[in-house]
């Protein structure tokens, strides 16, 4: 990953490699929340890496994993029907380790997770480069308090014991109506995702 207003595609296809770390240091996984159309950290993004941040002050050598690969097109010259990869535009992950980078974390304690595009495909694809690494240490999960319940399911379901980071203190959302949305579309989203995840591992288990 570079520094800059573009996330490189390579970055999209590969994980940053962190350096060597013990396998038994705490990872915290930060799910994603949209951009803004400048490609900056939406507020609720924003809040949820201040929140990892926050628990990350008193833990030793944590390990950094932001998920999320919902990038914001860019305009290109070809137009819309011809534009490739390239004219992505920078993923949620690419933005939270921006951040991170900018409060003081060395890059070789962040593992960008940059494809995922939902949060069911956010715990698959931290649950397996967590594997990679051989990690055997706590996992805490950093999201929104609304969000909160779906994401420890999904780990755990998927064999990941994570615990809560304690969510941003403000409001994903300054409007009430909106607060309520997320909250009520969780309703739905929390059994279904359940649902496919079991679909999931037994499918792997029979394949």
């Amino acid at each position: 990953m570079q520094d800059g207003g573009k996330d490189p595609a390579a970055s999209r296809a590969a994980a940053v490699s962190p350096g060597a770390g013990s396998p038994s240091r705490t990872a915290i996984i930060i799910f994603g929340a949209g951009l803004r159309p400048d490609g900056s950290p939406s507020p609720t993004l924003a809040g949820r890496v201040r929140a990892a941040l926050e628990c990350g002050r008193f833990l030793h050598d944590a390990l950094y994993l932001p998920t999320g690969g919902v990038g914001l097109p860019q305009p290109s010259e070809a137009g819309p029907s011809e534009a490739g990869p390239s004219e992505a535009g920078p993923s949620e992950a690419w933005a939270m380790a921006t951040m991170l980078r900018a409060a003081g974390v060395p890059e070789d304690r962040i593992l960008c997770e940059p494809t995922a595009r939902d949060t069911l495909a956010s715990v698959l694809a931290c649950r397996a480069l967590l594997r990679r690494l051989g990690h055997r240490g706590p996992v805490l999960a950093a999201t929104s308090a609304y969000h909160l319940p779906r994401c420890l399911l999904l780990l755990r379901l998927a064999g990941v014991p994570a615990r809560a980071v304690l969510p941003p203190p403000r409001p994903a959302a300054r409007h009430l109506g909106k607060r309520w949305y997320w909250r009520l579309r969780e309703v739905p989203a929390l059994p279904w995702d359940a649902i496919l995840m079991l679909v999931e591992i037994g499918w792997r288990r029979k394949s």
